[in-house]
């Protein structure tokens, strides 16, 4: 019998990604379990702040509990906190048995007995099978001052064309309809192996594949943002009308310590050309509260361009200090917590509000939508202005003479024309018109 082997994954989607190719490399020599007792346990972690360090380590902890009652033969960690921790951790917790990075993963797959590395276009998915995420390079050559993910990952390495789009067409074969496309900086896209940004060449190609209706842009970054994506965005119906784009702030002075190579004029220029050039765009951005040197009046004037920018999505952070990175050497983090909670608050309640008059202004519209699931009474839908997981969704009772007789399980993975009748901050109710 082959040993039995779970996968607990923590963090971002890269993340996912990572783990999907790993389990299709093992899957040959062991029997992937989801839940109960397996002889070993490998946990993906994630190190971006310090929220995740925490929730990778409890998690790694309660598997070693687990592996002392019995329920894991093996606790095996590897990803972010091993590669940024790797000589503090084994020492800490001596009872996992092995530890490995983020960077390279055939020493981990040697551990477990399989020879050479993960291969781009074997995945086994971990995601719904209509849609899934297309890693379309690693590492990062941005060093924003706050951002350790650098120091984990190492420098931006694109990953070619040709290969994506061959691991494009096997996911499309086995029936995903929606690529995710992510990166650390997807607009860097292309520049180390082809000397200019090739994220929009990178779109064409893509969209040509049969089968993906869908392309939706993840983390995009704000300077030298290329033209062409726009164009692409506007002019071709595969490319999801919505970006994902982090800004982090507004104040050219607290991007100037974050060191994000761009000033307030600038981004608002960038989002109003977004806005005029690819017309309802839905724009999805972070921002970071509480960063060293934020004083009261930068976050006021935070708070007046999320007024008028108006985003579709938006989620926050407060500063969290990374050691080793440029503000933990040179900025004293001299903001109370009190405060960035405060400021956090504050945010995501305009942001709440902005968010209800979005989604209301699409009451009584038509939206095409993809059905991601069944709950047992409605379909759980998104439009392309909704990217799963961060995103809200379109809820649609099941209607059995509407849907043309199918049953609702078979809608899971197909598209639908619905007409939304109410509005949430964050989640739409809808009914369908037809199914496609």
């Amino acid at each position: 019998m082959k040993p039995s082997l779970c996968i607990l994954t923590l963090g971002c989607s890269k993340n996912t990604v990572d783990s999907e190719h790993i389990l299709a490399r093992l899957s040959p020599s062991y029997e992937i379990v989801h839940s109960g007792r397996a002889d070993m346990i490998l946990i993906n972690t994630c190190s971006f702040i310090a929220d995740a360090k925490e929730e990778s380590i409890n998690a790694i902890l309660e598997a070693v509990r687990q592996k002392k009652a019995g329920i894991y033969g093996k606790v095996v960690v590897f990803g972010c906190l091993g590669q940024r921790y790797a000589s503090q951790m084994p020492e800490l917790i001596p009872e996992v048995d092995a530890w490995f990075g983020a960077r390279d993963f055939a020493p981990l797959l040697k551990y477990l007995g399989v020879d050479g590395d993960v291969i781009q276009k074997e995945r086994i998915l971990s995601t719904p099978g209509h849609y899934a995420y297309l890693k379309i390079s690693e590492g990062c050559d941005r060093r924003c001052s706050y951002c350790a993910i650098p120091l984990i990952r190492g420098s931006h390495r694109s990953v070619p064309v040709e290969d994506l789009v061959d691991e494009a067409r096997c996911l499309a074969e086995r029936g995903v309809r929606e690529l995710i496309v992510i990166a650390q900086d997807s607009t860097y896209y292309g520049l180390d192996l082809y000397g200019e940004r090739s994220l929009a060449r990178l779109l064409r190609a893509l969209s040509e594949i049969d089968g993906i209706e869908w392309i939706r842009i993840h983390y995009s970054y704000p300077s030298s943002f290329p033209d062409d994506v726009l164009e692409e965005m506007r002019s071709n119906p595969k490319i999801c009308k919505y970006i994902d784009i982090p800004l982090q702030h507004i104040s050219t002075a607290v991007l100037a310590k974050m060191h994000r190579g761009i000033d307030s004029e600038g981004t608002r220029a960038l989002v109003k050309k977004m806005r005029e050039e690819v017309p309802g765009v839905a724009l999805r951005t972070t921002m970071i509260v509480g960063h060293p040197g934020e004083e009261e009046k930068d976050f006021e004037e935070l708070l007046e361009f999320v007024r008028s920018a108006r985003f579709e999505r938006l989620g926050a952070f407060a500063y969290s200090e990374e050691e080793d990175t440029y503000s933990a050497l040179h900025y004293k983090d001299d903001i109370p917590q009190k405060v960035k909670n405060s400021r956090m608050d504050r945010l995501m309640t305009l942001q709440e509000e902005i968010s209800y008059d979005c989604n209301k202004a699409r009451v009584g519209g038509t939206e095409k939508v993809l059905v991601d699931s069944f709950d047992g009474q409605m379909l759980v839908c998104r439009s392309q202005y909704e990217s799963p997981e961060v995103d809200g969704e379109i809820l649609v009772r099941y209607d059995a003479e509407l849907s043309g007789g199918l049953n609702a399980e078979s809608l899971v993975g197909r598209f639908m024309n619905v007409r939304i009748t109410d509005a949430g901050s964050y989640d739409l109710s809808a009914e369908i018109i037809s199914v496609l």
